[in-house]
């Protein structure tokens, strides 16, 4: 192996925000050099620098990128911004890893999904929930065939975090001004889930409502899917309601499958529950993983994927241009619950 293969890539990275302490610690654990972060406000991200020994520290992206001549980009910002840093990332033909959600339209996701292309260089969306290990042992038993032919899927999201006036404020409180909330936000993970786990869909049905006036989206809602392959998919999601679990963040509440030959449920912390037709008692399926970080350390999962595919070569999951069907799939979620009706993807 040459000396330029055993080269650590460079990451730069451009956010200081409450959920970036997981990509750092994952960067950090790694085998890449983690040379710069960016942000607008030097303090946060200095902080964050001497946590995890990354040397330079910037409050302008563009010089950062000059300067550091990064080999990925993580970008872990507010939607907004998200576009603008592609922006300079493609001309200068520097692959990006972007945080989700991945811009605030469907237009704008379109035109950074074709910025990128055109430059031709990678733009993956940090959709991390797929990576998540319960849904990994899912999907084997699901290839296994153990659950025979697939009648339908059902997830109820409780994380119960949003009552109150004070809700998503000591974590995430631009939640609390997103005009699009529960699905935009929340319930993107499921539907990308749901693509990943059973195939494509063909309609969606929504009602949604708002429940907490103390902000300005949703936070509540049901959205009835049916997939290509017949089987029909259920999103029940609740942010003020719970669900038993010793993290209520760690599944974000439980999932239940539903086949010929069996039935298969995911539960609050993250123990995984088979129960063959026909027969009342179920058994616990044993599988290996880490409960670290975020979601099953759900993020060091997704960055050391997008590594190897940059390294190795390895097929890659979340390129844009697939992630944008979740964004049209969004879409016709919103569609739907104003017109009253089912629509067809």
């Amino acid at each position: 192996m040459t000396d330029a293969a055993n080269k650590l890539l460079r990451v730069a990275c451009v956010g200081a925000g409450y959920f970036s302490q997981f990509q750092y610690e994952a960067w950090h654990r790694l085998e890449v050099d983690l040379a710069a972060i960016c942000n607008k406000t030097e303090a946060n991200a200095q902080k964050i620098a001497d946590s995890y020994g990354i040397e330079q520290v910037f409050t302008d992206f563009e010089q950062m990128l000059d300067s550091v001549k990064p080999d990925l980009v993580d970008i872990i910002t507010p939607p907004s911004t998200h576009v603008a840093y592609i922006q300079l990332a493609a001309a200068r033909g520097i692959p990006v890893i972007c945080q989700k959600p991945f811009t605030p339209s469907l237009k704008e996701a379109e035109y950074a999904t074709k910025l990128m292309e055109d430059a031709g260089t990678m733009l993956v969306i940090h959709e991390n929930f797929r990576f998540q290990p319960w849904y990994s042992e899912i999907k084997r038993v699901l290839e296994a065939g153990t659950l025979g032919d697939l009648y339908q899927v059902a997830f109820r999201l409780r994380p119960g975090d949003g009552q109150g006036p004070e809700a998503y404020l000591a974590r995430q409180p631009y939640f609390q001004e997103m005009e699009r909330f529960l699905v935009h936000e929340t319930a993107i993970h499921l539907i990308d889930v749901f693509r990943y786990l059973f195939g494509e869909m063909r309609s969606v049905t929504a009602a949604l409502r708002r429940l907490n006036p103390a902000i300005k989206g949703e936070d509540t809602g049901v959205m009835l899917f049916e997939f290509e392959n017949g089987a029909a998919g259920l999103f029940d999601g609740n942010r003020l309601a719970d669900h038993p679990a010793k993290n209520r963040r760690l599944t974000m509440g439980e999932m239940l499958l539903e086949g010929s030959k069996a039935s298969l449920r995911l539960d609050g912390d993250g123990r995984l529950f088979l129960r063959p037709h026909g027969e009342d008692q179920e058994c616990e399926i044993d599988y290996e993983w880490q409960n670290r970080n975020f979601g099953g350390d759900c993020v060091f999962a997704l960055q050391r994927h997008v590594i190897e595919h940059l390294q190795d070569g390895a097929p890659v999951m979340n390129r844009a241009r697939d992630y944008l069907t979740n964004i049209r799939i969004e879409e016709a979620a919103y569609s739907s619950n104003e017109l009253g009706k089912r629509v067809t993807l």
